[in-house]
């Protein structure tokens, strides 16, 4: 038998390719495929009257790869595991050792950062031993996750309906999300008027606006018509004077290079990409990409990290990008520092580019539409973050009307610094401020314009996955792995669906929670959930056995669950019917909307005496170009969405592009919007021909 110096195993094909390149000849890189081993899925796996001891099986559709990491393990001297750097990567390099009969006590557990030359050589001499409270941290995780599952959900078939789930993070998710929505509910507006000013100076034409502020310095709020008014009566015809300026200067720093969640985040304001999809590009980017006269290479550092910390060489490499391309004065005075936060797991640098000078328009020829995006964001972030302050000059105005006061501020910018290459996203627009004209105490202002507005105050907003990440993060509800899949569990479960960006509850989602609350209520608990990811994160830090953990949390779940089957015992949960507006032709009653194998469909509610269902149709914005009529969302066999008009099959217009809210310029037809690389707008009439070109950032 032909023996192999060295084994290296890795978890996916892309990385074990990149790997490959760099080791040489003398090791063979494969890849695990993901896990190897696991809690069988048709029983609980685990012993809760033996220490919560798993019970792990081999994966079967993993027999081939098992079979294959065993004939290789035979014929190699050395074995290198190669798994990811986190928790579940070390888990995984665990399941292996027993899997090929290593020694956790041998040093063959190699990590890698950045898959690159340097990232991978510097890996390769510093084995270690497998970390055991790595390992049994993600061992916690995964017994607690498996308890609160497949005890919960059975529960949850026999109370609500078949096929229900519940989980330690997903049920507090939607929680939170329920939460918002009862907030939203039982806001009530309260009404606020503005006074709002267009003014001018003598020195200069342009219009500035000015908001009414109050009563001398006193600030005071206009709550109705007739306040406003009275307001209005007094200062009719009066002189607007400045009465006092107030000039100084404000610097702004760049936000610091990307966590797991604030790049999700910032990928959902800026791209509109979903979490997965955003951990989808990441993951191969971090993984190697084939550049031309490079090969295969790891174009950022490793994706699951809520650090913020960067290496030297990584800091060094930007100052030389931005002193070449900007100038030095774009460099801040020393190398800059972000702190991160208390809690964070500092094992891994932030997410970055591993080659500062590879800009996104020298690989763009080599990624996909998805990877290049998310380089690019990932890239400016990083690079604006190592550049200096952006400087602007502030004035702040105080304008005297017969006693009132009205203010206007603005700026202008010195010096644009990180700005120049990357502005960080907002959840919600700031108000806009330009220069105001050189103001000074005594000026006479021309009242262009002074209008009254009636406003009401606002319920806060439903949470998009950019805003529900950040406020999981905040709150300790899960780690960075978890953010996307809990999103997309709990989407897929029917708890919640999407409106446009926002996340809304549905009413399962809402009758579930309920019954969480008032039978569960520490596994929906925020501070709860938070407690659990501290005694998680104790566990990895060795200060914590792990089977304690379970044992305290195990107790008292056991009991309520009891308690809860008890009071439960005799009581079936019905989730209502959302009914519609839509008539069903065969029998007159108002259809409803439920859930199907393929989604939502719409059925008559006389079910079984009438059995009439439909097609749930989403409309777009816009008419058909052909006859007028709606566009509708629908999909092709294979799920992909296309559009088309409501009278099909007799008007046959089609798109894969959707429509959006926007006329032609030129035919005033409805205008589509196709994504990719050859992003463009254009006319849905072929024989207009009006197209226009969409940026992709």
């Amino acid at each position: 038998m032909k023996r192999l110096a060295n084994l290296v195993i890795v978890e996916s094909p892309a990385k074990a390719k990149t790997i490959q390149k760099y080791l040489g000849k003398r090791y063979q890189v494969i890849a695990s495929m993901g896990h190897v081993r696991d809690l069988p899925k048709s029983t609980l796996g685990v012993d809760v009257e033996n220490h919560f001891t798993p019970k792990y099986i081999n994966i079967r559709k993993q027999s081939e790869t098992i079979k294959e990491l065993k004939a290789a393990a035979k014929k190699s001297d050395h074995i290198f595991l190669a798994t990811d750097p986190d928790r579940e990567g070390e888990a995984i390099s665990w399941h292996l050792a027993n899997l090929l009969n290593l020694s956790v006590e041998d040093k063959n557990r190699i990590t890698f950062n950045e898959i690159t030359k340097t990232g991978v050589t510097d890996g390769m001499k510093h084995p270690r031993k497998i970390d055991l409270d790595l390992v049994d941290a993600q061992q916690a995780r995964r017994i607690l996750d498996r308890l609160v599952g497949y005890k919960l959900s059975p529960f949850l078939w026999k109370k609500v309906r078949p096929g229900l789930s519940a989980g330690r993070v997903q049920s507090v998710t939607v929680r939170v999300i329920v939460d918002r929505e009862n907030e939203i509910r039982a806001f009530v507006p309260e009404e606020y008027w503005t006074i709002d000013a267009k003014l001018s100076a003598a020195s200069s034409k342009k219009t500035f606006p000015a908001k009414f502020y109050g009563l001398g310095k006193e600030k005071m709020e206009l709550k109705t018509k007739e306040e406003t008014d009275e307001v209005l009566s007094k200062i009719e015809g009066k002189d607007f004077t400045v009465r006092s300026v107030k000039k100084g200067t404000r610097q702004k720093q760049p936000a610091p290079p990307f966590t797991t969640s604030t790049l999700q985040q910032e990928a959902s304001r800026k791209l509109g990409f979903q979490s997965r999809r955003t951990m989808k590009a990441a993951q191969e980017l971090y993984e190697g990409v084939e550049i031309p006269k490079m090969g295969a290479v790891g174009l950022i550092t490793y994706m699951r990290t809520d650090s913020i910390r960067i290496s030297d060489d990584a800091k060094n490499a930007a100052a030389e990008y931005v002193k070449e391309r900007y100038g030095e004065s774009y460099l801040p005075s020393s190398p800059r520092v972000f702190k991160t936060k208390k809690n964070a797991q500092d094992a891994h640098e932030a997410i970055r580019p591993t080659m500062p000078a590879l800009s996104p328009e020298q690989v763009k020829g080599s990624l996909t539409g998805d990877q290049y995006k998310l380089y690019k964001l990932i890239w400016e972030r990083f690079i604006a973050s190592q550049m200096a302050n952006a400087v602007y000059d502030t004035v702040s105005a105080d304008i005297d009307a017969d006693g009132y006061t009205f203010r206007s501020s603005g700026f202008s910018v010195r010096f644009d610094g990180f700005t120049a290459l990357y502005v960080e996203g907002k959840d919600e627009e700031e108000e806009k401020q330009s220069a105001l004209p050189d103001l000074k105490e005594g000026d006479v202002l021309t009242v262009r314009s002074l209008d009254k507005n009636q406003h009401f105050t606002e319920p806060p907003s439903r949470f998009t996955e950019a805003s529900l990440v950040k406020f999981m993060e905040e709150n300790g509800i899960g780690r960075p792995s978890t953010y996307a899949p809990t999103i997309t569990t709990i989407l897929a479960r029917n708890y919640v669906e999407r409106e446009q960006k926002q996340l809304k509850p549905t009413l399962l989602g809402e009758i579930t929670t309920q019954l969480m609350k008032d039978y569960f209520s520490s596994i929906v608990d925020v501070d709860f959930t938070a407690h659990m990811e501290e005694d998680l994160d104790r566990i990895e830090e060795g200060k914590q056995p792990w089977i304690q953990t379970i044992e305290e949390f195990y107790g008292g779940f056991s009991k309520t669950l009891e308690k809860a089957e008890e009071e439960m015992k005799d009581i079936k949960m019905k989730v209502p019917d959302e009914e519609t507006d839509i008539v069903c032709e065969k029998c007159g009653r108002k259809m409803v909307i439920k859930m199907g194998r393929y989604g939502k469909f719409l059925a008559c509610p006389g079910f079984p005496e009438c059995r009439n269902t439909k097609r749930l149709a989403v409309e777009m914005p816009g008419k058909c170009p052909k006859c007028g009529g709606k566009i509708l969302e629908k999909k092709s066999k294979k799920g992909k969405k296309f559009y088309g008009c409501e009278h099909n099959p007799e008007c046959d217009f089609l798109s894969w592009d959707p429509p959006i809210a926007e006329n032609c310029p030129q035919c005033g037809k409805t205008l589509l919007k196709k994504s990719g690389r050859a992003a463009r707008v254009y006319c849905s009439d072929p024989s207009c021909g009006y197209e226009r070109k969409e940026t992709t950032s």
